[in-house]
């Protein structure tokens, strides 16, 4: 398979105590897969571009393959990398990204020896600049991998995030897109967002991560979007949870305020990034904005709706075209 999607990104063995349904111990998770389960809702031939260690398990990769995921770019390194992930929401869906023994002696689970000695993200203090082991180098990129049309960028190091771009924008990716890394997104990173965005297709943060950017300068997410289109990015996505997303087209623009699916919220684990994926398969399928947005608002919606990067590929047939076709009535042109 030659794929014509990339996605770039983080691998992970998740432990994920939901709040409802089967605790997940040890299973492949990470901002990597749940971009691709988005995007394979609606696309195939999508290749993966991450690194492992050669501790993880090979029949997680055989499933990607078999899910019709193309693997090459999944680099092996020599040596064993620490993939550990934490996570645990309350009733109540408020999550928790430490403690990891509490929570599982409040559910009576027994605790994995697995996780001893983890060390939440929130103690690690990375320097969001420095690169990160576990993300995808320039030289991992298999040469067809180039060749590929479209590409996303999950989550991870700013220096990381830039060489990727780069050199897919150099390319033949005629469409690219970035999430950001939410340790960057802070006033002092600013000025070097110029550079990063500069010939993006779609730059996608959340919220929080818009207003954490803007802090001190501005209220208005409008007025956010619109600085960072004026930096050379054509649309700005802004991923607001349950309030849906705010689409703003720089080139002509507009402006949408798009409502959340009303699906059934299970596990809102890797929802962002599964809308991430969705919306570079609408996009390269349509070449609007609006449509592509929709697209991802629908991977989110399924994603939600159960447990695992790979739910949404799980769902009964026609269940993702029937809520694209719902949600073009609720849309609101600002």
């Amino acid at each position: 398979m030659e794929p014509r999607f990339i996605v770039a990104g983080l691998l992970r063995r998740e432990y994920l105590l939901p709040p409802v349904g089967i605790p997940l111990l040890d299973e492949p998770g990470g901002n990597l897969l749940y971009a691709a389960g988005g995007l394979r809702v609606w696309e195939t031939e999508v290749g993966l571009l991450g690194r492992v260690g050669e501790d993880y398990p090979f029949r997680w990769r055989r499933e990607f393959e078999i899910r019709g995921f193309d693997t090459q770019g999944l680099k092996i390194l020599p040596d064993s990398l620490d993939l550990r992930s934490f996570r645990a929401y309350s009733e109540n869906f408020e999550l928790s990204l430490n403690n990891p023994v509490s929570h599982f002696a409040r559910r009576g689970i027994k605790f994995p020896k697995a996780l001893l000695g983890y060390q939440p993200p929130s103690e690690k203090k990375e320097n969001p600049r420095q690169s990160n082991l576990h993300a995808p180098t320039v030289g991992d990129i298999p040469k067809n991998y180039l060749d590929a049309s479209a590409a996303h960028i999950c989550p991870m190091d700013f220096t990381s995030q830039g060489q990727l771009l780069a050199t897919f924008k150099a390319g033949l990716s005629t469409t690219v897109t970035l999430d950001p890394e939410p340790a960057y997104m802070i006033p002092g990173f600013l000025k070097d967002l110029r550079e990063l965005l500069n010939g993006l297709t779609a730059f996608l943060p959340s919220q929080e991560e818009l207003q954490s950017l803007f802090w001190g300068k501005t209220n208005d997410l409008w007025e956010m979007a619109e600085a960072l289109g004026s930096y050379g990015c054509e649309f700005v996505v802004v991923k607001s949870g349950g309030l849906g997303q705010f689409l703003y087209d720089a080139v002509g623009e507009h402006r949408w305020d798009i409502p959340a699916y009303p699906s059934r919220m299970a596990d809102p684990t890797g929802a962002g990034d599964a809308f991430c994926g969705g919306f570079l398969a609408g996009y390269r399928k349509t070449y609007d904005p609006l449509e592509a947005a929709l697209h991802g608002n629908v991977s989110a919606s399924l994603k939600v709706e159960g447990s695992g990067a790979f739910y949404p590929l799980d769902v009964m047939p026609g269940l993702a075209q029937a809520r694209l076709d719902t949600l073009r009535d609720q849309v609101r042109k600002i």
